[in-house]
């Protein structure tokens, strides 16, 4: 069997054409919805960069690449931390950094053939890693979230597997013969191009049509205590059916007032809202409180990843389900739904709907809030079931069992309203990353750890 081809090491030209493809197609897929399928230029820029001529060149251009690439998407640190942003953005750039300081050392230590079963698993493993598994994580601007409106592509693979399904693709072309390659990519991203466009969220059959549960919710940003209950009272005449009305986190700075349980008594409905659970020494929780007809707390949920550098209280010390009259409900506080680790124990206790109140503040600016509406849509479709999202300013989604946003309320949109059906049918189910993912990670500290301690041995026989 004849060795798979390889290329010569990079020329700067080529190296800065690449990054340019990879920083164009990157911010082209994200900002441009129709454009989704340019992320498959993206990846492919990554691959081929490896093929760099050093560790040292590989690791600059890839946090060169890095900054390129999050700082625009993340300006928005800066309005929240001020200087500290930049080096925010510097962390979040050293992982496609250390992408391709691995990537380009497994290729000269173990060849074509082995580099290209291994860097599906280099992908996700730091993919996850950086999103899941260390202080400073953060899941958003994977390249998973770019389908978050075409979300029958991540059902089964979930968001972190779409990133190793098309890796796995590259390295398939990087075997084929040089003049094939060019033609296997263009493929590619007319294939990827013509699923995400026709395998879109759509209606959802109903499988237990009694269980569906209405909603109604409105966006109100550190609303004044007393103008509660006469916005709520605005809300069940624009849907005077909703069963369950959802508030935004920290809707109140404290244990909800006694004014809004009698508000639920008198009108007989279910309240989700987020407030503080207060503790000693000024420590509080973070919590979505469920109050019901009788005006009595019957649930509460701890936010369980409260935000970094933040006044966020304290983390959940456990997560549990509300077994609501309709069914099984998961809650996620706001930043909560980002991390699959969180919501993946929701899902595997037996959720069938989630319900999100969620705290983005308007100064954040609008590109802020579109980043964070991706989430909704994409763990909906990952898990098969629906979620309600209620955010302070927006934007506030309804979005069914198969990722499609049914109603929604715009940015900024103080006191916008939106209401709808949720469909609590079969429980979620777990994509195929929620095992792979962490397995890739395992591979990935195996694969450093060896071109470590290959490094050593090579520094060992040079120096003797």
């Amino acid at each position: 069997m004849s060795e798979p081809p390889s290329h010569p090491p990079l020329t700067w030209k080529l190296a800065i054409l690449f990054s340019l493809a990879a920083i164009a197609s990157f911010h082209w897929a994200y900002r441009f919805s129709p454009c989704r399928f340019l992320i498959v230029i993206f990846l492919f820029s990554l691959f081929r960069l490896a093929n760099l001529s050093s560790p040292r060149k590989a690791f600059y251009f890839g946090l060169v690449i890095g900054i390129c690439l999050y700082a625009p998407q993340l300006g928005f640190f800066w309005i929240i931390f001020k200087g500290a942003a930049i080096a925010l953005w510097m962390v979040s750039a050293i992982w496609i950094a250390l992408f391709l300081l691995v990537a380009q050392a497994a290729l000269k230590e173990f060849g074509v053939k082995y580099f290209a079963l291994l860097v599906p698993f280099l992908w996700m493993g730091l993919e996850y890693f950086r999103s899941e598994l260390y202080y400073l994580r953060f899941s958003w601007l994977n390249v998973g979230y770019v389908f978050s409106e075409g979300p029958e592509i991540i059902k089964w693979l979930g968001v972190y597997g779409v990133g190793f399904v098309l890796m796995a693709f590259l390295s398939g072309v990087s075997l084929v013969k040089p003049r094939w390659q060019n033609l296997v990519v263009i493929a590619a991203l007319v294939g990827v191009n013509v699923i995400t466009s026709l395998f879109s969220g759509g209606t959802v059959i109903r499988t237990i049509p009694d269980k569906a549960l209405s909603v109604a919710g409105v966006q109100m940003e550190f609303p004044p205590e007393p103008s509660v209950p006469f916005v709520l009272d605005r809300l069940i005449r624009k849907f005077p059916e909703a069963e369950l009305i959802v508030l935004s986190e920290y809707t109140f700075d404290g244990p909800i007032p006694e004014k809004v349980k009698a508000w639920c008594r008198k009108n007989q409905k279910y309240l989700v809202a987020g407030g503080k659970q207060l503790l000693p020494e000024e420590k509080y929780y973070n919590t979505a409180f469920v109050i019901d007809p009788n005006g009595e707390i019957v649930f509460r949920q701890v936010k369980s990843v409260p935000i970094q550098f933040f006044k966020d209280g304290l983390p959940a010390p456990e997560q549990k389900l509300w077994n609501s009259p309709w069914g099984k409900i998961g809650i996620c506080i706001c930043y909560d739904l980002s991390y699959r680790r969180v919501v993946d124990e929701l899902v595997r206790q037996g959720a069938q709907a989630l319900i999100v109140p969620t705290m983005d503040v308007a100064d954040w600016g609008k590109h802020q809030h579109e980043l964070h509406s991706r989430v909704a849509p994409t763990r909906s479709a990952e898990y098969g079931i629906p979620i309600f999202r209620v955010c302070s300013s927006g934007i506030s989604q309804l979005v069914n069992a198969r990722g499609k946003v049914e109603a929604s309320a715009p940015f900024p949109g103080d006191e916008a309203m939106l209401g709808g059906k949720m469909d609590l049918g079969e429980k979620g189910k777990l994509p195929l990353d929620h095992w792979l993912a962490p397995i890739s990670s395992i591979v990935t500290g195996f694969v450093v750890l060896c071109l470590g301690f290959a490094s050593f041995k090579n520094k060992k026989r040079a120096a003797a």
